[in-house]
């Protein structure tokens, strides 16, 4: 069911090298050192020799979450390479999770939210690559104006240009797929991406990106004035292409395509797989004189100077008394009581065929705690039940609170037969069919999420977030900070988010550069810490 699977590559116990360099002959970070620090990176002492840099602070990071991976990404853009991601499960994504069913990709964890996409910080991670991906799409640009999404403003002659030649594209398309026109070109976004390809040709090399950018801007945006789902749109437009008989096919990979980017930057083999944490020791607990030792349940040991910690709150809130030694301090498990960490699960249901088209009334249910609380299974926590957008064979139940966790623990059989008699009962339509298949998620059962998503449960001012958020030591201490937080439970506006998820990772990777450069390297040993005044990290 998986889209798809990674060729795990395990390497040896021992930890890189503690000489090694910001500047890495095995993995060349993504900016040269330079006299100009701002854009090029931080690893020049002197501007003018690239020869010498700081010495790498060793970084383990626990989940290959969202908020991982963009720790990890931020990091070695950042010119340091000297990390290693450990990951529970054998894929990355966390609770992220596309999985295919019927003729759709079922989101089964994180799903698309189409308010406010252009400003969006998961949106912009392909929005923003440079150059663009073919088929990734820009960030949709104002009325009269063109703005890239990095650099400011495009110029403006090639912008002007490619706006008129999009809309010749578009005066051409629409003869040629008129009602009943011939369709030998194939389908219309096929055919208008190659059109676009073709008329790129004719811009200056150093025009094309910049157009590049407006003509597929505006075929997403004609996509979604033609009524296409915008949620899918989004997904869609994250696929690859595969080499098949007949010509390119774009596969859509969800939600899951959004990881693509961050891979990419990640350094070859610094993401080990199936290495669930055993325990995280830290602080007086210290392991063969390491500020830090990660103990996974294999018997691997990986000393680190940072350990950003990004698992969910649930895990957090179950095994805090395990997985750190010594234990979190007071202050962190009252910040994880005023929060909460719902249950809720996603069943996608597919059918041999539509009976919702010949079934007179609509079928997108929604319902409150109230309109169901006659019903004594585990139907009582359905939220909602709804056709998929792009499907004609896929419907999606919403399940959430004590019956999301009860839901889990039966058959498929019995699911099925739950959701059939809902059903029934609601349309009163008794004839309505079993399902073929069922794809559902358990979230609160795996031991490695304990749940779906955190919310604020008693602090509505982001106090609990930001108090999750602190490093330990924290600021008042004289030992720089050993565990660094990181996860959407740890952001206040944004928590129960894939954006909250990514800015923590980012937050988190910029607080170890700055360290890094603070203390010209690694940071001292515990004992040789003295400092004179206080200091925020």
């Amino acid at each position: 069911m998986k889209i798809f699977s990674l060729i795990l590559k395990y390497s040896t116990k021992i930890w890189p090298n503690s000489s090694k360099r910001w500047m890495s002959d095995k993995c060349p970070p993504l900016f040269d050192c330079g006299p100009d620090l701002q854009d090029r990176g931080i690893c020049a002492i002197e501007p003018f020799d690239p020869d010498k840099c700081l010495p790498e602070p060793r970084v383990v990071i626990v989940g290959a979450g969202m908020a991982g991976l963009s720790a990890a990404a931020r990091l070695a853009q950042r010119g340091i390479n000297n990390l290693v991601v450990l990951e529970a499960y054998e894929r990355p994504g966390g609770r992220i999770h596309s999985c295919w069913i019927g003729d759709i990709v079922a989101e089964l964890g994180a799903h698309w939210r189409p308010e406010n996409g252009a400003t969006h910080p998961v949106y912009t991670i392909s929005a923003s690559e440079d150059p663009p991906r073919p088929g990734v799409p820009g960030v949709d640009p104002p009325i009269g104006l063109f703005n890239r999404a990095v650099g400011g403003k495009m110029s403006f002659p090639p912008t002007i240009s490619a706006y008129h030649k999009f809309r010749q594209i578009e005066e051409e398309a629409a003869k040629i797929y008129c009602l009943g026109g011939n369709k030998q070109q194939g389908s219309l976004i096929n055919f208008m991406s190659l059109r676009i390809q073709q008329e790129l040709h004719e811009y200056p090399e150093e025009q094309q990106h910049d157009a590049a950018r407006v003509m597929f801007g505006l075929t997403h945006m004609l996509n979604a004035r033609c009524g296409d789902d915008t949620a899918m749109l989004c997904a869609d437009h994250l696929g690859c292409f595969m080499n098949m008989p007949g010509g390119e096919v774009r596969v859509p990979l969800g939600l899951v395509g959004v990881l693509a980017p961050l891979l990419r930057q990640i350094p070859e083999g610094c993401i080990r797989y199936c290495k669930p944490v055993n325990c995280v020791y830290w602080g007086t607990s210290q392991k063969s004189g390491y500020r830090a030792t990660v103990c996974t349940t294999d018997g691997d040991e990986f000393p680190a100077d940072y350990v950003i910690i990004t698992v969910s709150l649930g895990v957090l809130s179950y095994y805090s008394d395990k997985l750190f030694c010594p234990a979190l301090p007071a202050s962190k498990m009252d910040a994880m009581r005023c929060l909460g960490f719902g249950y809720c699960n996603k069943i996608y249901v597919e059918y041999c065929r539509p009976f919702w088209f010949w079934h007179k009334g609509d079928l997108n249910f929604k319902f409150d705690c109230n309109d169901l609380c006659s019903r004594r299974d585990w139907t009582r926590g359905i939220t909602a039940i709804e056709t998929v957008p792009t499907s004609k064979h896929v419907m999606c139940v919403w399940v959430v609170g004590q019956q999301a966790m009860v839901m889990e623990g039966l058959c498929d059989r019995d699911v099925a037969e739950g959701i059939t008699d809902l059903l029934r009962s609601v349309t009163g339509n008794s004839c309505i069919p079993y399902p073929a298949t069922i794809l559902r998620s358990h979230w609160t059962s795996d031991p490695f999420f304990c749940g779906a998503y955190s919310y604020d449960a008693h602090c509505g001012d982001g106090t609990a977030q930001r108090a999750l958020a602190c490093p330990l030591p924290g600021p008042s201490e004289p030992v720089p900070p050993i565990l660094l937080f990181a996860g959407e439970a740890t952001v206040p506006g944004h928590f129960a988010t894939i954006g909250g998820a990514r800015l923590s990772g980012v937050r988190e990777a910029e607080r170890v550069v700055q360290l890094t450069l603070r203390f010209k390297g690694p940071p001292l040993p515990m004992v040789q810490q003295v400092p004179t005044e206080r200091t925020c990290y």
